[in-house]
């Protein structure tokens, strides 16, 4: 289903919910008769979303939760070394090419 928000479209897929009829929860409601139905539905994994909020970016985990601050931490800080271990490859590889190693 294709869905529009602030002029962004984006298609979701609407979740299949069964119900099944009981015969316990019968009644009568101003004269009607009424049944209800017992709602089960399905459990999906939701993935993992990059949003960003007044700027600061942030991350949803499988059950569609924010991040713990620690979590974050530590995947910023991986992130930073990563950029840095790059970095000193970049400035090694361009020493080596200047003095024709």
């Amino acid at each position: 289903m294709e869905l529009t928000y602030r002029g962004i479209a984006y298609n979701t897929t609407p979740v299949q919910v069964e119900a099944q009829a009981s015969t316990e929860g019968s009644g009568k409601y101003r004269g009607l008769d009424w049944r209800f139905c017992n709602v089960q539905p399905k459990l999906t994994q939701q993935p993992t979303i990059e949003l960003k909020y007044r700027g600061v970016s942030y991350r949803t985990n499988e059950a569609g939760q924010a991040e713990s601050v620690s979590e974050q931490s530590r995947r910023l800080m991986m992130n930073n070394t990563r950029r840095s271990e790059r970095r000193h490859l970049t400035m090694l590889n361009r020493s080596f090419a200047e003095l024709g190693a």
